[in-house]
Order: C-alpha cells, then structure tokens, then sequence
C-alpha cells in the first residue's frame, strides 16, 4: 500500500497533535472502518488543522492524527465541543450528537460491498439527509478530501447568510494581514 498507515499497535499517534483537536473522526462503535481511518490519515496533513479519532477497533495506526479505540463520553464531549467537524459513518447516533452540540458534520457512509456492514442502509440515511442543513455527504476519497478543506461548513442551525459574511470577513483579514507583511 502506498499510505501511511501501519498495522495497528500500541502507537497513538504524534505526540505534536494532542492539545485541541479540530477536526473528530468517529467510527460507530459497533464495527471498525478501516476504509474511513486510511482516507482521513491521508487526508489529515493536507487540512492544517489538529485531527483526533475515535477509531474503535481498527486494524490501522495512523500516523497523521491523534486517535483512540473509544473514549469515556465525558472525553468524547470535550472533544466535539472543540470540534470544528465532525466526521463519521452515517450512523444516527453521530447525527443526533452533531445536532446537539451543533457541529457541521460530514457523512462517510459504510459500504457492504466492502464487508463495512451487513447492507446499503447507510447510503440509504445519505440519500435521505443530504439535504440538510449542516450535513455533508462523502462517499470517495476525493469528496472527503474537498470537505475537510472546505472551512466554510455550517451546521444545521447556523445561518448559511451569516455563515458567508463570517468567512468573507475572515478573508478580507487575512488578505489585509497578508498584505501588510
């Protein structure tokens, strides 16, 4: 394989990663998904940003982001809290708790075709909630690379007007600060 991901191990990532994680990756905690923890460990040094995972029982180790098989809920909160995203299976327990704490959150649905789940209900789920404000739906490497460049995700109850005004205000700071350097 032409990734960086090893076989998994005691190993929990770089240490460099640790303080406040950006981006979430969680799993589910039914079934690994080795397919969505290679993805983000490929994608993860492109973001620029700090990524934790959730990532249950992997066979993976993934080299570019932090990561744990499973947190206690009171660590789980504190993560999403700090989250900027939420990445995930198209389970809707993940839905519900990107609602609650009302985070943008992009959808990686499992696939039976590679043995991640028994049937297609996942895409089922995406079909029916890709519409929604403040859910994204990925179902290849390319899509979810887009999405996690993409800083301009809303979550459900954010104003996608305000949303824009923010990011163009964001820009035209940056621009100001990067043209007086």
């Amino acid at each position: 394989m032409d990734h960086p991901v090893e076989p998994a191990g005691e190993r929990q990532g770089p240490e460099i990663l640790r303080e406040r994680p950006v981006i979430l990756l969680t799993v589910g905690t039914q079934l690994p998904f080795d397919r969505l923890v290679d993805i983000v460990d490929r994608v993860a040094p492109d973001t620029g940003e700090e990524v934790f995972g959730q990532i249950g029982k992997s066979t993976l180790s993934p080299r570019n982001f932090t990561f744990q098989e499973n947190l206690p809920p009171r660590d789980f909160e504190s993560k999403i809290t700090s989250a900027r995203v939420l990445v995930s299976h198209a389970g809707i327990g993940s839905i519900l708790t990107a609602r609650k704490y009302n985070k943008p959150i992009i959808l990686f649905p499992r696939l039976a075709a590679h043995n991640e789940h028994r049937n297609d209900h996942q895409l089922a789920t995406c079909a029916q909630l890709k519409t929604q404000a403040g859910i994204y739906v990925a179902t290849d490497e390319g899509e979810l690379r887009a999405l996690l460049l993409d800083k301009g995700l809303v979550s459900g109850s954010e104003d996608p007007g305000a949303a824009v005004k923010r990011r163009q205000l964001t820009d035209a700071i940056g621009a100001f600060i990067g043209g007086g350097a």
